[in-house]
């Protein structure tokens, strides 16, 4: 059996037809028009003269629309490109000419930045438009359904394990970055959700049409969800291919702007089983959303749900327990990036949280010292996590910053993103936080992660990013940005007391500014950026 999602999903279509495989809306697609749709599409592309290793842009908020034109790039052996819907136009032309788009889909509302560009890209061969409500329409730009009706779809094709699996990320700094996987290798780290349910990986067609069909008729089958953006890795990987993988079926709503009474409204119509999401970004909405529900006497009904996953950002322990109290449910925290997966936290009612930043990792994941010694358990000393699984190829087009990354240690080959940790004696890894953030107060390292989730834990606090300013005496001072909880108040020494009994001192935040809303990117990833200059305008 091929490791190649367009291979693995057309085993799956013929197993389980008649099937629901993605939902948005009152519109539920089967897995035979699922694949029919994708199909058609791929026809599209190979007609506007598409090779194999094509970039597709996806230009667009979650619908099944996104996720059929995912499915139809695999069926003509081509990559899809994620493109974040917030980007302007300098962003939008750097990330599609850095990709090499030959073709690109859109929602109709992003039509008039497409064409601001389009001149600017003369690779692109075509453009899709995917009727989106607003009425908009781009000239020179096809209607996403008269594509699908004008193409027979493509004939299944020879896939190759060797084909490309590509996610730009744009990280806590710096361009956006390609990040290239073997369709082979990530294929297969994806079929990650039978290791989750104790089931034997299949290893054939056979097997993998049979595995789907007795989850199906065991009622076993993910209902999936998605609360974060399709355009993110945690959105696609763990909210949609994993469930896929499984035979299951991929809910999606447009979260324009997140909504979390809209995102429980549909697990309870859907019977939702499981729900990706980006740590406290989407976590604590979801949490004050339940408990506006209660305390309004209209609880949601929670009961089909059975898995929460997370990766990306920070998941606090109270935050989860809270959700726990509402939900008995499985809470997946996994740590990991865009570049690869290095551990992961399960908690439950029968396994309650514990310190928020510990991690089970990975059989293949080490840490390493700066001058390249295996950090040893229970040592205190800070090493940088190394990632030893399936680790990418590399960087598109950016052999610096892929050699950089991607590294060969004692003989194996392993992907450093850049985050920091010390191992505990048990062998857990204590998240200590991203690098390239961290400061350097008085010649002492601190990683704002840490401070952050110290913070984050007073119940007054509903969101903090830490930075650090310029500091004449210790080079760089620990500055918080943080918001307050809505009804909640609390002063500023009040809050430093309150991290005293959980940090160092030099870790300490010098300076607390109050804001009204901690910005992050619509997939919940901190904008450090953004803090350190409202921490600077404010510096006292």
């Amino acid at each position: 059996m091929k490791r190649h999602f367009a291979a693995l999903w057309e085993v799956i279509s013929d197993a389980i037809p008649d099937e629901i495989a993605i939902v948005n809306g009152d519109t539920r697609r089967s897995w035979r028009e699922y694949e029919s749709r994708a199909g058609s599409l791929a026809a599209a592309l190979v007609a506007a003269g598409l090779r194999p290793d094509a970039k597709i842009g996806l230009y667009a908020y979650n619908s099944n629309e996104y996720l059929e034109a995912h499915f139809a790039a695999f069926k003509a052996r081509g990559v899809p490109i994620n493109v974040n819907y917030r980007y302007v136009e300098e962003e939008l032309t750097y990330l599609l000419d850095n990709a090499d788009a030959e073709a690109l889909f859109f929602d109709a509302q992003f039509g008039a930045r497409v064409a601001a560009i389009r001149s600017r890209l003369p690779k692109l061969k075509l453009l899709v438009e995917i009727d989106d409500g607003s009425g908009e329409h781009l000239d020179g730009a096809l209607r996403y359904e008269e594509v699908i009706a004008a193409h027979r779809p493509l004939p299944r094709g020879d896939y190759s394990e060797d084909d490309i699996y590509m996610l730009y990320t744009g990280g806590t700094t710096g361009m956006p970055k390609g990040v290239m996987y073997r369709q082979g290798d990530f294929a297969e780290g994806l079929l990650l959700g039978y290791d989750l349910r104790g089931l034997p990986r299949p290893q054939t067609r056979d097997e993998l049409a049979a595995a789907v069909r007795d989850l199906r008729a065991a009622g076993a089958a993910p209902v999936s969800m998605s609360a974060c953006p399709l355009m993110h890795g945690t959105g696609m990987w763990l909210g949609v291919i994993i469930a896929h993988n499984l035979g299951g079926t991929a809910v999606t709503f447009r979260n324009t702007h997140f909504d979390p009474d809209e995102l429980w409204r549909l697990v309870e119509r859907e019977r939702v089983s499981d729900v990706a999401i980006v740590g406290d970004a989407f976590a604590k909405p979801m949490l004050l959303a339940l408990e506006g529900a209660r305390d309004a006497g209209r609880p949601y009904d929670l009961t089909s749900l059975k898995t929460l996953i997370s990766s990306g950002v920070m998941f606090t322990r109270e935050v989860k327990q809270g959700l726990l109290d509402f939900a008995d449910i499985t809470i997946i925290d996994a740590m990991g990036s865009t570049e690869g997966s290095m551990g992961m936290s399960m908690v439950s009612r029968e396994l309650p949280p514990s310190e928020t930043a510990r991690f089970l990792k990975n059989e293949t994941t080490k840490v390493f010292t700066d001058d390249g010694r295996e950090v040893t358990p229970g040592s205190d000393e800070i090493g940088m996590i190394a990632n030893g699984g399936f680790a990418p190829i590399g960087y598109y087009k950016d052999p610096a910053k892929s050699a950089a990354t991607f590294r060969v240690v004692n003989g194996h080959r392993y992907s450093f993103p850049g985050d920091y940790a010390k191992v505990a004696a048990d062998g857990s890894l204590i998240l200590l936080g991203r690098g390239s953030v961290c400061i350097n107060t008085g010649g002492e390292k601190v990683f704002p992660e840490e401070v952050e989730e110290a913070l984050k834990a007073h119940p007054a606090v509903y969101d903090c990013l830490v930075v650090g300013l310029p500091d004449d005496r210790f080079g760089e001072r620990v500055t918080a940005v943080l918001s307050r909880r809505p009804g909640h108040s609390v002063e500023d020494h009040e809050l430093i007391s309150f991290a005293r009994t959980r940090l160092a001192g030099y870790k300490m935040p010098r300076q607390i500014v109050l804001v009204d809303e901690v910005r992050r990117a619509a997939n919940g990833k901190a904008d450090y950026k953004w803090a350190k200059s409202v921490a600077a305008e404010r510096a006292v």
